[in-house]
């Protein structure tokens, strides 16, 4: 039987959620936005026939489930309103620019059992999900230091930055909240939350912008030690996560979609295991673990308490940022 998905907001990362999820073939797909001539256009162009200008009339057709892709302060209102509804949710990253309203939708969510997961994509990619398989299965011992360093060239990759989200903190802009969130969740996900950080960051190249668009971040994961280095402005586009454990290192290169193994000094990196993947396989990998997780058959990939950690890191690391110390990250 197919479900009924919603997608809320019909910009870039949400025609993209219409586009992946009927690619599944087990959904129908309506959706919900306020610009007329944009939610025209995503309708005629995929074929959709039901779509909405507004959520009391989207809750009202009774969605099996929402994907909630708008600017990320209205992602907390928005997701507490269809979890009243009794309408399961995936929300699109960062869990939110505050913890305001989170506390009251986690409350909801494990009172009345509702689903609800955070769309942090690295959480779909099997190559990575193949690197953690094997740190989890205790081959390389345990993970002593973890090293990021990734960037690319943003406006190539996104010309309209300026008119959107990214150039405000108050809707989820600068590299904090849009690209080092995502290499924070995943490095989360492999060793474990941070407990505290220092962080630098400045505005150095994007025109037309004053958020930062280069960040440096030193984490502590209890016993493992972080270093961030990311920048939205190189021109190549690649990210490295390097784990390095007591008995050898992995290395995760997004830009190759490949993790590596080097265990004896001396000796060059070994593949371990490479799958080549289009721009949307994420996304559609993604949807499938979504649906899965409706379905029953498996955990959250993001569960919102994971996601909330994530945003209180984003948050720390702003603070530190302003104040120039070191700072303990909330656990909640």
């Amino acid at each position: 039987m197919q479900q009924h998905i919603l997608v809320i907001g019909v910009g870039s990362i949400g025609e993209r959620h219409v586009r992946c999820f009927l690619q599944t073939g087990r959904t129908e797909v309506s959706l919900c936005e306020i610009n007329s001539d944009l939610r025209n256009t995503v309708a005629e162009k995929y074929g959709i026939l039901q779509t909405f200008d507004s959520v009391e009339a989207a809750i009202a057709a009774r969605p099996d489930a929402a994907v909630i892709c708008t600017p990320a302060q209205l992602h907390i209102p928005l997701a507490r309103q269809l979890v009243a509804a009794g309408i399961p949710v995936l929300i699109e990253k960062p869990l939110s620019t505050s913890r305001q309203g989170v506390a009251e939708l986690l409350a909801t969510i494990e009172q009345n059992a509702i689903r609800a997961a955070v769309a942090y994509v690295y959480r779909a990619h099997p190559v990575l999900e193949s690197l953690r398989e094997s740190l989890l299965g205790g081959r390389f011992g345990n993970p002593v230091e973890t090293v990021v360093v990734s960037g690319q060239h943003f406006p190539h990759y996104r010309p309209a930055y300026r008119e959107i989200y990214y150039t405000r903190h108050e809707t989820g802009g600068g590299a904090i909240q849009d690209a080092l969130t995502h290499m924070v969740n995943a490095v989360e996900w492999l060793v474990g939350p941070v407990d505290e950080l220092v962080a630098d960051a400045a505005h150095l190249l994007l025109e037309g912008v004053e958020v930062e668009d280069t960040v440096h971040m030193l984490t502590r994961h209890g016993r493992v030690l972080g270093n961030f280095s990311l920048n939205q402005h190189q021109a190549p586009n690649e990210t490295t996560l390097t784990i390095h454990c007591e008995r050898g290192s992995l290395r995760f290169e997004a830009h190759r979609s490949r993790w590596l193994s080097c265990s004896e000094p001396g000796t060059e990196w070994l593949v371990e295991f490479e799958r080549k993947l289009e721009r949307d396989d994420l996304f559609l990998l993604q949807a499938r673990q979504f649906l899965d997780y409706l379905a029953d058959l498996r955990e959250p990939a993001c569960s919102l308490r994971e996601a909330l950690a994530t945003l209180n890191v984003n948050l720390t690391a702003l603070a530190s940022t302003r104040e120039r110390v070191w700072k303990q990250v909330p656990h909640d």
